[in-house]
């Protein structure tokens, strides 16, 4: 993953698993033991989810980069679907706290949207390559027109 690409993941997996971390207390404290596993559940699911997200949209960024903003839109509702065919999976399971699993996995999934959103409005990427047959300040240019 080229350095752009890691620092994007990296500036929306930290606040996510922030997030995460403070779900989890205040589930203990709500709900218990079940509570906090659930957030931390939800926190794995959501950081795993998103990140291999990341991952796909920008193999195919460099692969098909015309088919990039129609794999974006597939992609997120991909992600969307999946995440409630895990919570209705996980519905009446007694392994967590169902709600303090859904109330987290959908603060860490708006989390996660928001600092991938900033760090892409903050990420120096260029949209044009730049053209490396341009010729260099020493070079003289080319006569391409009609002299006198």
């Amino acid at each position: 993953m080229p350095s752009n690409d890691a620092r994007i993941l990296l500036q929306a997996a930290v606040p996510t698993a922030a997030v995460g971390a403070v779900a989890a207390v205040v589930s203990g404290v709500v709900a218990g033991g079940k509570g906090a596993v659930g957030a931390v559940v939800a926190t794995v699911v959501v950081i795993l989810f998103m990140g291999l997200g990341l991952y796909v949209l920008q193999r195919t960024a460099k692969s098909l980069p015309h088919l990039f903003q129609a794999m974006g839109l597939m992609l997120y509702a991909a992600q969307i679907l999946l995440l409630f065919i895990f919570m209705a999976a996980f519905k009446n399971t007694t392994l967590f706290h169902p709600r303090a699993f859904a109330f987290t996995l959908l603060a860490g999934t708006l989390v996660w949207i928001a600092m991938q959103t900033r760090a892409h409005m903050k990420a120096k990427i260029l949209y044009v390559e730049p053209d490396s047959g341009t010729p260099s300040k020493g070079d003289k240019p080319e006569k391409t027109g009609h002299s006198s």
